[in-house]
């Protein structure tokens, strides 16, 4: 079960990898540049270091396995042990429902926790001449 949650969890990082290469074919944006940005949301002193597009799509492929995870927390919750416990508890609201709880529980934790960690000031961009 562990392996098919990480790639599950993989496959909609590449997913998302392959449509940010798609989008970025067609519009006038670099996938390096958005794999960059990605770098430096969580780590601003990398932004300017050579690496920094390798470590966005790392910090892409690492945050999908995390939303996979959260996903089979809520899967094993409200699909087995809910229902085992009290299942009128588990039928009171719709599963989608009870999944978009723990999708906005995961983006509050995110968010909390992105800011009030240390934050390390960011390098101005290099001028592109």
């Amino acid at each position: 079960m562990k392996t098919r949650i990480l790639i599950a969890g993989l496959a909609g990082g590449i997913a998302g990898i392959l449509w940010v290469l798609a989008y970025s074919a067609v519009a006038p944006v670099a996938a390096a540049e958005v794999a960059r940005e990605v770098t430096a949301s969580i780590v601003p002193v990398a932004a300017a270091w050579a690496v920094a597009p390798a470590i966005g799509v790392a910090l892409q492929l690492a945050l999908s396995i995390a939303v996979a995870a959260l996903v089979a927390v809520w899967a094993f919750n409200f699909l087995v042990l809910m229902p085992l416990l009290d299942m009128r508890f588990a039928t009171l609201m719709p599963y989608a429902a009870t999944l978009l709880s723990k999708v906005l529980f995961g983006v509050a934790m995110g968010s909390v926790l992105a800011r009030s960690a240390p934050r390390l000031a960011r390098p101005a961009p290099a001028s592109r001449a």
